[in-house]
C-alpha cells in the first residue's frame, strides 16, 4: 500500500529528499502493522506513550531538535510524514503531530537553556509535549484566553484558571501553555510559559474523545513558575501562538489526505471485489460517479496542501491564507470521502473497529481543531481585500 499520489509528488512543489522520504516513510509504516494493531489494543495513554517512544526509537521526531545530529525538517517534510502515519494509523499521526505542535514553539522562540532542556527528550521520544491554548470560553478566539498569569516581583510567574480541550494532557511531561499576564489589552496581555507536569497544583482531567486518544482538561491552581518558564518575551504569546497554528494547519490538510486516500482505496477494492446484480459494484454507473468525485475532490485538496507546504518553506508572506485553504479544504473533503467510503461498504462499513468505521470518528475532528473551517473560512474572505488593494496598487 502506499498513502502517496506519485503523480503530486513529481510536481516542482517536492524535491528530490521529499521523494525520497515519501518512499521510505510509506515502507515504514506498512512494515508497522503489528504494531499499529497492538497499539489500538491499548488503552489511549499507554498507546501515546508507546507510540511516541517509537516514533522516537525510528528518528521520526529527530527534527525537533536543532542541535541534534539530524537536520531540521521543512513543512513539506512534516506533511508528509503525517500523510503517511493518518494513512496507516491514526493514533501514530496524532502522537507525531502533537510532539512536534509542542516542541515546535519551543525551537522558535525558545532560549538557550530551555531548548537543552526539553528538545533533546522531545526529539529522542522519551519525553512528551503539549500545547495548551483553548479554554472552554476562548477556543478560536486567541484573544479571549483568561488563565491568569501573575507576575511576582522576583519574575516568577502563580498560574490559576483553566485550559480545556487539550491533546497528550494525561501523558505529557511538559505544557506550552498560553496564559494572560496583563502587559496590554486582548491578545497584547498574554505570554507563552513553559508548564512541567509535576508541577504543584496542575491537575489533568481525563476527556473521552469520538476517537481515543490521550485528552483532557487542566486546572492549574497556584502554579508557581520560575522566571525562566518564559517563552519568548513577555506579552508575545499571542505572536506564538497564532505563528504555531498558521504553520500546523497545513499539516493537519496532510493528515486529512491521508485519511481520505486511506478511505478511497478501501472503497475502490471493495466494490472492485463486491459481486451485485451480476457484475462488480464497480461496473454500476452510480458507484463510478462516486469514486470519480472522490479522486477529484483527493486530487484538488493534495494540491492545496502541496501549494501551502511549499509557500511555507520558501518563506511567502501569503502562506497563512494557503494554510487556512488547505485545511478547509483538505478536511472538509476528507469527511466527504470517508462518508462516501462507508456508503459504498454498506453494513460492512459500519462494523466496529472496520477501516472506515475508524476513519468515520477519527476524521470529524479535523473540521475543528487548529482552526474550525467556520473560523478559517472567515479569515481567508478577511484577506480578500488585502489582495484586491494589491492588485489595485500593481
Amino acid at each position: 500500500m502506499t498513502s502517496y499520489d506519485p503523480e503530486i509528488l513529481q510536481l516542482p512543489f517536492y524535491e528530490d529528499a521529499h521523494r525520497a522520504l515519501a518512499a521510505e516513510a510509506g515502507a515504514w509504516c506498512d512494515a508497522r502493522r503489528v504494531l499499529w494493531e497492538e497499539t489500538r489494543e491499548l488503552d489511549p495513554d499507554a498507546a501515546g506513550r508507546r507510540l511516541v517512544r517509537a516514533l522516537g526509537e525510528a528518528g521520526w521526531l529527530a527534527g525537533l531538535d536543532p542541535e541534534g545530529p539530524a537536520a531540521p525538517e521543512d513543512f513539506r517534510t512534516v506533511c508528509l510524514r503525517r500523510e503517511a502515519l493518518a494513512y496507516a494509523e491514526d493514533l501514530a499521526d496524532f502522537a507525531y503531530a502533537i510532539q512536534a505542535l509542542a516542541a515546535t514553539p519551543i525551537v522558535r522562540f525558545g532560549s538557550g537553556a530551555q531548548r537543552a532542556d526539553w528538545l533533546p527528550g522531545l526529539a529522542a521520544g522519551t519525553l512528551i509535549g503539549s500545547f495548551a491554548v483553548s479554554e472552554k470560553e476562548a477556543g478560536s478566539d486567541l484573544a479571549a484566553v483568561a488563565l491568569a498569569a501573575e507576575k511576582g516581583a522576583d519574575g516568577s510567574y502563580v498560574l490559576n484558571g483553566r485550559k480545556a480541550w487539550i491533546a497528550n494532557a494525561t501523558i505529557a511531561d511538559v505544557f506550552v501553555v498560553v496564559a494572560r499576564t496583563g502587559e496590554g489589552p486582548g491578545p497584547l496581555g498574554l505570554s507563552a510559559l513553559l508548564v512541567p507536569a509535576d508541577t504543584p497544583g496542575l491537575r489533568v482531567e481525563p476527556v473521552d474523545a469520538t476517537a481515543p486518544r490521550s485528552f483532557g482538561h487542566l486546572s492549574f491552581e497556584d502554579c508557581r513558575l520560575p522566571a525562566g518558564a518564559l517563552l519568548g518575551r513577555a506579552g508575545r504569546g499571542f505572536v506564538v501562538a497564532v505563528d504555531l497554528l498558521e504553520r500546523f494547519r497545513t499539516t493537519v490538510g496532510a493528515a486529512a489526505l491521508g485519511f481520505a486516500r486511506r478511505a478511497f482505496d478501501t472503497a475502490l477494492a471493495h466494490t472492485r471485489s463486491r459481486q451485485a446484480y451480476g457484475a462488480t459494484l464497480f461496473d454500476l454507473q452510480l458507484v463510478k460517479g462516486r469514486l470519480a468525485d472522490m479522486e477529484i475532490e483527493l486530487n484538488a485538496a493534495s494540491l492545496l496542501v502541496a501549494r501551502a507546504a511549499w509557500e511555507t518553506d520558501r518563506g511567502s508572506r501569503s502562506f497563512a491564507r494557503h494554510s487556512n485553504m488547505a485545511k478547509v479544504h483538505a478536511t472538509e473533503a476528507a469527511q466527504q470521502i470517508v462518508d462516501s467510503a462507508v456508503q459504498l461498504l454498506g453494513a460492512a462499513g459500519i462494523v466496529r473497529d472496520g477501516v472506515t468505521e475508524r476513519l468515520y470518528r477519527q476524521i470529524r475532528s479535523l473540521r475543528i481543531y487548529e482552526g474550525s473551517t467556520d473560523v478559517l473560512r472567515m479569515a481567508v474572505a478577511g484577506s480578500l481585500d488585502m489582495r484586491r488593494a494589491t492588485r489595485t496598487t500593481a
